[in-house]
């Protein structure tokens, strides 16, 4: 499975998904977070890869956009916290 990393988006197997990124900073276990702009789900092979978190609840009308933890001890950690650095304004 091919894994890229974008300024504003990721791509899994070629297919491109918008998200925004977060600082380790705003997250009290110093993790990264990555955030899907859309409401697409990813792919199942990536949810075997990343911690997806998504609370959505179809009876209560709530719905969330999935989102992926990345703990300091991810090769991608260092990625994630430059693309933040590269998206501040």
């Amino acid at each position: 499975m091919e894994i890229k990393f974008l300024k504003k988006g990721m791509k899994v197997n070629g297919q491109y998904f918008p998200v925004f990124y977060s600082s380790p900073k705003n997250n009290i276990n110093g993790n990264a977070t990555v955030y899907l702009r859309t409401y697409d789900s990813l792919p199942e092979e990536a949810r075997k890869i990343f911690n997806v978190e998504n609370s959505s609840d179809s009876q209560t009308d709530y719905f969330e956009k999935d989102r992926i933890r990345i703990a300091p001890t991810s090769p991608y950690f260092s990625q994630i916290e430059a693309l933040v650095e590269a998206n501040r304004p």
